[in-house]
Order: C-alpha cells, then sequence, then structure tokens
C-alpha cells in the first residue's frame, strides 16, 4: 500500500465506495471462531482462493499456521451447485483428518448460489459421511453483508444452534462468551473466574489454540478449544455473560430461546470501568465474593492512572476497529482523562452509537462517529487532516496515517501484522488494562524523548 500524502482533508459524501475498510470479510471470524473448539476443522464452502485468503489474514495475526478446509468450488460447481463438492470433502475429512467436528461457514459464491446447507448436511449423513460420534455444524457467513464480527456471531450462534441441550436439571457452570478477543485475553477471562471460584464454560475458546506452546510434538489439533461435552452443557448453565454486544448477543440470546438459560450483555471488559460491571456481574449472579488479590489488581490500576496522569490529561485520540473494541476503549481513555474525539468503525450493527454516547457519558461533547461501509481509512484520516490528535488506536492499518501525520500510535484489534505480543498478553480485565494503559505512556514518553532538545532530554520523566 503506498504511502497516504495525497490524501485531502476535505470530506465528500460517498454512498457507493469505500477506501481502505476498517473491516473484513464475514468467513474470517466465522473461521477464528470455529477454531476455538476442540478438534473442529473450519470448512469454507467457496473457492480455494477464499479459504485461501481467510486463512492467511488469521496467520499473519496470531503467527500460526490456521488450519481449514475448503470445498474448492470450480466453474462447474459454481453453476451447478457445491453439494457434491461439499459432500465429498465431508467424506474426505472424516476419513483423512479425523476431527471432532467440520464446522462449515459460507462464502460469497455459495450464498450467491443458494446452497442450502443443512440439507446437505442431512443427505451427508444419510449416506453415511459422518462417523458416529462425529458431527458436522454451519453458519452463514456471505461476505457482501456485514463483516468478519458477524462472521464471529453468526457461527457462535451455530455452536449454539447445533450442540446447547436443555435440561431442566441445571449445573453450576456459568457460561462466558468472550466476543473476538485473542487467546490471552481468553486465558485471562478463565484465570479471573477462577479467582473469583466459579466454573466458568468459555466459548469459543482459542487459548492452547492458536498460543500453543512448542514442544516438539506434532499435534495436528491442539488440546485447546471448547469441548463438544461442554458446549452441550451450555443449555443446563445457571447463566450466559455475553461480552461484546455485536459479537456475543446473538449466541446468548439463542441460548436463552432454546435452553432457557438467562443471559446479561456485558461490554469488552477492557480498563476499569467495563472490568468492574464484569467482575460485578459475575460477583452479583453467582452470589461470591471479589478476593483480595482482583481488589489488589484493580488497585494498581488505579494507582498506575493516578501516578502518570499528567502525561494523558486531554490528549486527542482516534480510535479505530471492531464495534466492541472501539467501545470499551473509548470508556477506559475517557476515565484517563484523554479525549476520544474520532470514533471509526467498518462493522454495521445496530446500537454501536448509542452504546458509545451512553458510555462517554457527555464527557466527549466534540466525538465524531462513522460507522459502515464507508467509515473506512480514509474518512479517518481526512477527519485527522482536519484537526489532528495526539495518538491512533486501532490495527496495524493505522500505521500508514500515523506515519503520515507522524502521530504516536498504539496497536489494537485486528488485524495486528507487524508486531507481536498480543496473542500472549491480555488486554482485557485490571492486568490488560495496566498493558494497555503501559502501551499508551509508552508511545507519549517515547515520543517526548524524540522530540525533547537537548537541554531538555531528561533521565527521570
Amino acid at each position: 500500500m503506498a504511502l497516504l500524502r495525497h490524501t485531502t482533508s476535505e470530506t465528500k459524501p460517498r454512498s457507493a465506495l469505500t477506501v481502505n475498510a476498517a473491516k473484513t470479510c464475514q468467513p474470517v471470524g466465522a473461521m477464528y471462531a470455529a477454531l476455538g473448539i476442540h478438534r473442529c476443522l473450519p470448512h469454507s464452502h467457496g473457492s480455494q482462493g477464499c479459504c485461501a485468503y481467510h486463512r492467511s489474514a488469521l496467520t499473519r495475526h496470531y503467527k500460526e499456521p490456521i488450519m481449514a478446509a475448503t470445498s474448492s468450488f470450480t466453474e462447474g460447481s459454481s453453476v451447478f451447485g457445491g453439494q457434491s463438492n461439499l459432500l465429498a470433502a465431508i467424506n474426505t475429512i472424516f476419513t483423512t483428518y479425523d476431527p471432532d467436528v467440520i464446522a462449515v461457514h459460507t462464502t460469497c459464491l455459495s450464498e450467491t448460489i443458494g446452497d442450502d446447507i443443512p440439507q446437505i448436511i442431512a443427505k451427508a449423513k444419510d449416506k453415511g459421511h459422518v462417523p458416529d460420534g462425529k458431527l458436522v455444524i454451519h453458519a452463514n457467513t456471505p461476505s457482501y453483508v456485514g463483516s468478519h464480527v458477524t462472521g464471529f456471531s453468526n457461527m457462535v450462534k451455530g455452536m449454539v444452534d447445533y450442540l446447547a441441550e436443555a435440561d431442566d436439571l441445571k449445573a453450576a457452570t456459568f457460561n462466558v462468551i468472550p466476543g473476538w478477543v485473542e487467546p490471552s485475553d481468553m486465558r485471562e477471562l478463565k484465570r479471573m473466574m477462577a479467582l473469583l471460584e466459579v466454573e466458568p464454560i468459555l466459548f469459543p475458546d482459542t487459548s492452547d489454540v492458536l498460543d500453543a506452546p512448542l514442544t516438539g510434538d506434532r499435534e495436528f489439533y491442539p488440546r485447546g478449544g471448547t469441548s463438544i461435552a461442554a458446549l452441550r452443557k451450555t443449555g443446563r448453565s445457571r447463566h450466559t455473560f455475553a461480552l461484546g454486544a455485536a459479537c456475543s448477543a446473538a449466541g446468548a440470546q439463542a441460548l436463552s430461546e432454546k435452553c432457557r438459560v438467562p443471559y446479561t450483555t456485558l461490554d469488552l471488559p477492557i480498563g476499569l470501568q467495563a472490568t468492574d460491571r464484569f467482575v460485578d456481574a459475575v460477583r452479583r449472579t453467582a452470589g461470591v465474593e471479589v478476593p483480595l488479590l482482583l481488589q489488589d489488581e484493580r488497585g494498581r490500576l488505579v494507582d498506575l492512572i493516578s501516578d502518570m496522569h499528567q502525561y494523558l490529561y486531554r490528549k486527542r485520540v482516534a480510535v479505530v476497529g471492531d464495534p466492541d473494541h472501539v467501545v470499551a476503549l473509548s470508556e477506559f481513555l475517557t476515565d484517563l482523562d484523554m479525549r476520544p474525539v474520532y470514533v471509526v468503525t467498518g462493522s454495521p450493527g445496530k446500537s454501536f452509537e448509542e452504546r458509545l454516547h451512553d458510555r462517554l457519558q457527555g464527557r466527549v461533547p466534540e466525538v465524531k462517529v462513522a460507522q459502515g461501509a464507508q467509515a473506512d481509512m480514509l474518512l479517518l484520516h481526512q477527519w485527522i487532516k482536519q484537526d489532528p490528535v495526539d495518538l491512533i488506536v486501532g490495527n496495524t492499518y493505522c500505521k500508514y496515517i500515523a506515519r503520515d501525520e507522524d502521530i504516536p500510535f498504539v496497536r489494537f484489534g485486528f488485524p495486528i501484522l507487524d508486531r507481536m505480543g498480543h496473542s500472549y498478553l491480555p488486554g482485557v480485565g485490571y492486568m490488560g488494562g495496566l498493558r494497555v494503559l503501559l502501551q499508551i505512556l509508552d508511545a507519549f514518553l517515547q515520543r517526548k524523548d524524540r522530540d525533547a532538545p537537548e537541554e531538555s532530554f531528561e533521565l527521570v520523566m
């Protein structure tokens, strides 16, 4: 991608043109969610090129090889439908790769043709292509609507539709649908639940799948992921915590309708207040006490905020990313006395602006918000040219704007292609809040060092 110095500051209404979209397509999200099931092989029902792109997008972010199969459509499949390809694929996958479950997601091509995936799965079972004890689930994920966030949500709902089992005898477990977060975040959520002495069923769960340790032994299916038994048990849990309305609410609602499991939709627990609400919701619902260790972690975050406030006060910030991410991040930045003045998400969806303004509580009246196809990197760059910011927070694609405008930049969200750490160090919870805050402070202090004249270049800052 060429540098963007040609971008003009003038913004004009656009109805049919997106320049450098702030999102990617549904199947990427569906594939990521499916990888959070133990011994699951995601399957892309479409052309080989689509699957290659989706795998590549995830591989570059997680720095791990992404396993997935494809129906490998040809011209004939495009005309006559992909049923024969999918039937052959299901048979071959179970025979050769022996997963416990195949998670099929559609693409533009198969959706446009109109392939009936449930009917094809039923036919595969009738033909004996699905061995006893094995499963095939699916989600419809046309790329021409929604985004990777929508695809993740649809696959999570598919897990509920196919696997959750209702039972009047309730278990002691609590479901947590974590939304699109890193494997490190999923591990942190489980650690926090353990500290609260609450037994969680986290689904999907990509920890120990996309951050599996290098042991020297080759494991085609890593040990991580939510087991089929646990997914069936979600229908007997006492409650569901859906973290992030865009990614998790649909799955929680489907589980409530199918199995009568009550649910609470919360923001992603990024930063101080959002984590407080998550911990308090678990405390009240499960009837537990917040342990001293968790209280101490919160105290350390508050201490760092207090100590470093002078470097953060009234700094103007541009935030770009997924809806659930930017809502929680914007609230956290405002709690730090910073000013998220530009908030952009390319993912469509309901109630985003309402959620954002509710979290900002009028503390940033000058905020500009954009959502949808034309809420792209071009629009963000034009806004910044009109009125600059002190910091950009977003995915790797923001680095071009940061370089052109000479603005400090903190990487957060998906995809991050040019740095490591996001898969191993959390961004959620109090410990994740510490990490995000330290990244912001480092960006400002590095800039302060870089720009300081010789007489003001200080050893202690």
